[in-house]
């Protein structure tokens, strides 16, 4: 019996974005010992960051150090918006569709391409045009996509996604789980190496 790695995840989350790589080289070089999961955490929603100079400094200031940590590139084209909500929960509900219809292995797919879009491209992945077309990039079907997006299921197991990531304890973007085979957890919360990750999964 496997053990099993949960990915506790925001796809506007940029700690989560210079995380990328690591799981990554972890999905390769990890499945014979461990079994994947991916749980989305609900970074903020409308309303909860204003779009001003302040706010564009901080993430400006955030963006810059997890690129020099992680080597992760960064388009600064976002802060030419003089419009933005910066609502993660439509990433969110779209990563979790893409689990439910099209399975784990195509939901971290999404996921990574969804955060390139964003973070390199500058695209905005709060819309859901936006999020369908990057759904057909991959060749999943878009229209089944948008219609499981829209349903009140989405919502619910998105929902279900968040508390799950509360009741873990994993309170801060990307946590790590890692649960053995007595069903023993351990949270790991905060951006790790691909090193650290290998030490913690020894």
């Amino acid at each position: 019996m496997k053990k099993e790695l949960i990915f506790v995840l925001d796809p506007m989350c940029s700690w989560c974005w210079g995380f990328a790589p690591v799981i990554d080289t972890l999905l390769k070089t990890e499945s014979e010992r461990y079994q994947f999961s991916l749980v989305v955490g609900g970074l903020r929603t409308k309303g909860e960051m204003s779009w001003d100079e302040r706010s564009k400094a901080y993430l400006k200031g955030h963006w810059q150090e997890v690129s020099q940590r992680t080597g992760q590139p960064f388009s600064q084209s976002l802060f030419d918006k003089e419009q933005f909500e910066y609502d993660t929960y439509p990433a969110c509900k779209a990563v979790v569709t893409v689990r439910e219809l099209f399975g784990i292995k195509s939901a971290f797919e999404y996921l990574h391409t969804i955060q390139e879009a964003f973070y390199a491209r500058g695209q905005d992945i709060t819309k859901v045009d936006v999020l369908m077309g990057l759904c057909q990039d991959l060749g999943l079907q878009s229209s089944r996509f948008k219609s499981f997006y829209e349903s009140e299921r989405a919502q619910l197991l998105m929902e279900h996604d968040f508390a799950k990531a509360r009741s873990m304890g994993a309170n801060a973007f990307p946590s790590v789980v890692l649960i053995d085979q007595e069903g023993h957890m351990v949270s790991q919360k905060g951006y790790r190496s691909l090193f650290e990750m290998q030490k913690l999964l020894q």
